[in-house]
């Protein structure tokens, strides 16, 4: 009964939230990562200014302080995420979902062109033209230019 009613809560809360599908699963986990890892590094921050790790409780028992444990399980998300990263070749997933992209566009330039009477050389420049455009956009994307 009560896992009925957080689960009819939960859904209202997503309703309210106007949660869309996700188009790119591939790059929503390259985000995923990126969030991760700026959580571990504001974890590792925390622990960093720390004098001790660990401190006794009103009973006297020694304990491990909730900043260190932040970090541990924060560490232990960002192996979990990278990981699945690697395995999934996430970067070279995109890569080819890139060059169909391109693919297309070209296919669609070519045709475009055509339909208009420019063949030729100067249907070969146009393509060109369109070709250093299109991987400009893309290196630019990727902080490579």
């Amino acid at each position: 009964m009560a896992r009925q009613r957080v689960e009819v809560e939960a859904r209202a809360v997503l309703a309210e939230l106007g949660v869309a599908p996700v188009d790119d699963p591939l790059k929503q986990l390259l985000a995923l990562a990126g969030q991760v890892l700026a959580w571990q590094k504001a974890t590792a921050e925390l622990v960093n200014r720390l004098d001790d790790v660990r401190y006794e409780s009103a009973g006297g028992s020694e304990q491990i302080r909730t900043e260190v444990v932040l970090y541990e399980r924060a560490m232990d998300r960002a192996a979990a995420v990278l990981t699945a990263i690697a395995r999934l070749n996430i970067e070279e997933r995109l890569a080819v979902i890139g060059e169909k992209q391109v693919d297309t566009v070209i296919r669609a330039l070519e045709a475009a062109l055509a339909s208009v009477g420019i063949r030729g050389d100067e249907a070969a420049h146009a393509k060109n033209v369109a070709a250093r455009h299109l991987r400009a956009l893309g290196t630019a994307g990727r902080g490579d230019v």
